[in-house]
């Protein structure tokens, strides 16, 4: 087992949303961001990009003095961009407790996980949850 000193602490947690899980790990630098090995600023589309970049705008200068390293598997670009953005804030939450109030008044759900997830197919359906086949009584 690695033993870390104080100031070398590193920090991992995770986010979900839909069946995306995103794994993020915050340990002392100068303020690099990667999601999947690549800069944050190369992330596409640019609408997801400002999606995650959310928690380090809010966290201010507490972003620049940490490196944050992000992997994400499962799910779309929408539901991963969700789970990345979930799992940096959670980091920095833990990083400096004082950002749990600014992260919850902004917006919940970059503190808590959406639990709402696909329901299920049913039967004598067109491959949808709700909608059922037309019956004809004559």
């Amino acid at each position: 087992m690695l033993k870390l000193s104080k100031k070398s602490k590193v920090i991992q947690k995770s986010g979900k949303r839909k069946s995306a899980v995103a794994r993020a790990t915050l340990k002392k630098g100068s303020g690099i961001v990667k999601i999947n090995n690549v800069p944050l600023d190369l992330y596409e589309p640019k609408m997801y990009m400002m999606r995650i970049k959310e928690p380090l705008l809010l966290a201010g200068d507490v972003a620049g003095l940490v490196d944050i390293d992000v992997t994400v598997n499962g799910g779309g670009i929408n539901g991963q961009a969700d789970a990345a953005r979930l799992s940096i804030a959670r980091a920095f939450v833990e990083h400096s407790p004082k950002l749990k109030t600014v992260f919850a008044d902004y917006d919940r759900q970059l503190l808590v996980a959406d639990v709402r997830r696909k329901e299920p197919r049913k039967p004598n359906t067109h491959g949808s949850a709700r909608s059922k086949k037309q019956k004809s009584y004559r």
